[in-house]
């Protein structure tokens, strides 16, 4: 937890962790309401974006399990490219809008969907379909970021590759963040999931190319882990990625977990990419990030639950 130092919330967790360890160390026992089963590790949903992306984080809990009353939250989903969502180069503004609709559900202050894109800002809003879809919710939701004094740099501790990056000041102020990536095809990475969609919340991300790449996507992730991860696959680009064109495919489905190490993994594992099936562990920065302790590939050891709504 330490490597999520940059974000308000660790305070909180090294509180807690903290009485814990404290209640352990005096033999006291814990009711069994607190230990007991807090559902999947992973929630598999197949339905319509919408219906899908609320089903997967009910299975999960809902989202007042991650998001409490008063609380700053942001939602990273892919919006950098000025494509259309059936493209698959960006996140489905139904599964954006939905994320947006239940963390305004579970009482959060403020709601903040924030990108750094790679094409012209307001050009990807327009036709990705996002701002027209979240307009009705906060028409001010929708940030792309892109000026420097908006970022702040944040040092890495124990990285591999990457010392320090500039991130977005929205996000090291907020108390939860969600990723909501689409699934779809890299030619540098070869997947770009949770963890890879990350890039899009700092500043300079073409230093990370200089570097070893999967490296240095395990050490970004380390101080921006997402509190939930929601990964759009209603559809998957598996060839031509990031910004495609590329082979489509419409699997309807929506994966969400607390963990983005498992839900990236569950993602490279049910669909086939440039034309083949992968195992987790054959993408590094997956294994790495399984190897740091930043979560789990292991998905034959992990709970597993799909719904179809």
């Amino acid at each position: 937890m330490a490597k999520n130092m940059n974000r308000r919330t660790f305070l909180k967790y090294q509180v807690k962790g903290g009485l814990w360890l404290t209640a352990a160390a005096s033999g006291l026992s814990f009711p069994k309401n607190i230990l007991a089963d807090t559902g999947p590790d992973i929630a598999v949903a197949k339905g319509s974006p919408a219906a899908a992306t609320r089903a997967a984080v009910e299975m999960l809990g809902g989202m007042k399990n991650f998001v409490k009353k008063g609380n700053k939250v942001v939602i990273k989903p892919n919006m950098s490219f000025d494509t259309p969502p059936e493209r698959a180069s960006n996140t489905h503004p139904e599964v954006v809008r939905e994320l947006a609709v239940l963390c305004k559900e579970a009482g959060a202050s403020r709601i903040m969907i924030l990108d750094n894109p790679l094409r012209q800002p307001e050009v990807c809003l327009d036709i990705s379909g996002i701002a027209a879809a979240c307009k009705a919710i906060d028409d001010r939701m929708i940030q792309m970021i892109t000026d420097s004094s908006l970022f702040q740099e944040t040092p890495i501790p124990d990285s591999a590759s990457m010392s320090k990056t500039d991130i977005m000041k929205d996000v090291l102020r907020a108390d939860v963040l969600i990723a909501a990536p689409v699934a779809k095809s890299h030619s540098g990475a070869g997947v770009s999931l949770s963890m890879k969609g990350m890039m899009g919340l700092i500043y300079n991300r073409r230093v990370m190319h200089t570097l070893d790449l999967h490296t240095a996507i395990v050490d970004m992730a380390s101080v921006l882990k997402a509190d939930l991860s929601v990964i759009d696959a209603t559809r998957v680009l598996s060839t031509g990625g990031p910004g495609g064109p590329g082979k489509v495919l419409k699997p309807d489905m929506v994966i969400a977990s607390k963990d983005m190490v498992a839900a990236d993994a569950y993602a490279v594992s049910s669909f086939e990419w440039y034309g083949k099936k992968y195992k987790p562990e054959q993408v590094r920065h997956i294994r790495e990030a399984h190897e740091r302790g930043l979560g789990r590939m292991d998905l034959e050891n992990l709970k597993i639950k799909t719904v179809s709504v």
